[in-house]
């Protein structure tokens, strides 16, 4: 079998997917994107294509290692999204060929379902506390949110306090035992992050993520003496060099590597086993689509430190599309008592509606995030 052709597709709501044929017809998907750089991805994409066209796609790990290694320059969100997409399609089209989920080609699954959780709101945590209640009737166990609005780098009490509002009105709402992940999204600096973290402590969160910056991740040994809560962090990290000074540092209890983003499944499956070796649990980022959610639950199904899921189904970027509308088999996603299954079928498991795609990516998008200031004029994390 010989890779033939890759073709990229930009579609709402602000996704990229990725499809490669192979001379006996089959073909794979992957969905390689940096959302608000998909057009950059994109054309990272075609650049390796070169390498690609005719070799044999069973041979992903030779693969990864020239996308990664024989550029001379390596790493990033760019260059790793774009191995991550391809890595995925390759994985697909093996588990096709073969008959078998991709799950069971690493090893087979060590879960039958995994916990999932739902965003709620939108950016501002003034949004999100009536619709707390509502997901937790639908069956979720635990919810995430956006955990304070923009802060300068020494800010005043008042934002604490509303963030703190927030979550309490939040947890009131719920109940006790519903597991609540708040995202301060990197917009804390050190200086506000340990005075947040210390007052959400009551509240018994499930996790608090990216409490500052990836690349203030020294901020993180005075924020873990601050507060009892495990500390999540990865989204922003793209390969298992960047994982490893997390991991020996011991401040992070939670990665959170993205499939789409961290050189998709083989790259991985490779920070989950070594977050594992620090006992270390596994969430893989994912508010992105469909191909990336079922490359996520082929990771989660052979990980045994994986404990949840982040899935975008509703999320309040989805405007205009959602992950169900590209896939046929909308089943293959089951969703009950706050889990989701793991796909069974070949590759992937799920069977993308390619003329569905085709359409969407007429119009595709150019999505880019909101840009916020400060009161004095400064930009802000968003």
């Amino acid at each position: 079998m010989k890779i033939t052709k890759l073709t990229t597709y930009i579609v709402p709501p602000r996704w990229m997917f990725l499809k490669i044929e192979t001379d006996e017809g089959i073909v794979g998907w992957g969905e390689p994107v940096v959302e608000g750089r998909a057009l950059t991805v994109q054309a990272a994409v075609h650049e390796l294509e070169d390498y690609l066209i005719g070799k044999d796609p069973f041979l992903i790990e030779d693969h990864w290692n020239v996308m990664y290694r024989a550029g001379f320059y390596r790493g990033g969100a760019v260059h790793m999204s774009a191995i991550a997409g391809i890595d995925q399609a390759l994985w697909d089209i093996k588990g096709k060929a073969l008959g078998q989920p991709i799950h069971s080609l690493l090893g087979g699954q060590v879960r039958d379902k995994i916990k999932v959780y739902s965003w709620i709101g939108g950016d501002r945590p003034s949004d999100v506390a009536n619709n707390a209640k509502d997901v937790v009737a639908r069956g979720f166990k635990a919810i995430k949110l956006n955990g304070c609005e923009e802060m300068q780098i020494v800010d005043t009490y008042d934002k604490v306090e509303k963030a703190v509002e927030t979550i309490a009105t939040i947890r009131e709402a719920i109940g006790p035992y519903i597991g609540i992940g708040v995202d301060f999204h990197g917009r804390v600096h050190r200086p506000m992050a340990k005075v947040l973290a210390k007052e959400l402590e009551p509240y018994k969160l499930l996790f608090i993520e990216e409490p500052v910056l990836s690349e203030n991740r020294e901020a993180l040994k005075e924020i873990a003496n601050h507060c009892s809560t495990p500390i999540a962090l990865g989204e922003r990290l793209y390969s298992r060099w960047d994982f490893k000074s997390v991991l020996s540092d011991g401040y992070v209890d939670i990665l959170q590597p993205d499939l789409s983003h961290a050189g998709g499944i083989t790259e991985c499956r490779k920070i989950a086993a070594m977050a594992e070796a620090y006992d270390v649990a596994l969430a893989p980022h994912c508010p992105l689509g469909p191909i990336a959610l079922a490359a996520c639950l082929q990771v989660d199904a052979v990980s045994y430190n994986a404990f949840i899921q982040e899935q975008s189904l509703g999320i309040h970027y989805n405007k205009g599309n959602d992950i169900l509308d590209y896939i046929s088999n909308k089943e293959v996603f089951k969703y009950a008592d706050g889990f989701v299954s793991i796909p069974q079928g070949p590759g992937l498991g799920i069977e993308v509606d390619e003329a569905y795609v085709i359409e969407r990516a007429k119009e595709g998008h150019r999505w880019r995030n909101p840009v916020w200031r400060h009161e004095d004029g400064s930009v802000a994390e968003w």
